[in-house]
């Protein structure tokens, strides 16, 4: 069974929103270590960057699969 357009983005989104909040908590924990100091709003504001860049590429990646999937 395909995947619909709609389903591929609401799996993608999901799958950022649980990344997004294991990406800041990771850069709190580790940016310290190699000496980058930031706030929480800094660490924020860059981990939405990355998420709207991670629903892009995984939207784009399920689509290519599923368009290379036989009939």
């Amino acid at each position: 069974m395909k995947q619909s357009r709609v389903m591929s983005l609401v799996e993608a989104v999901a799958n950022v929103i649980v990344g997004y909040g294991v990406a800041v908590a990771t850069q709190i924990l580790i940016f310290p270590v190699f000496g980058l100091h930031t706030t929480l709003a800094q660490n924020l504001k860059m981990g939405a960057v990355f998420t709207v860049v991670s629903i892009a590429r995984s939207y784009v990646l399920r689509r290519l699969f599923e368009r290379s999937r036989p009939p």
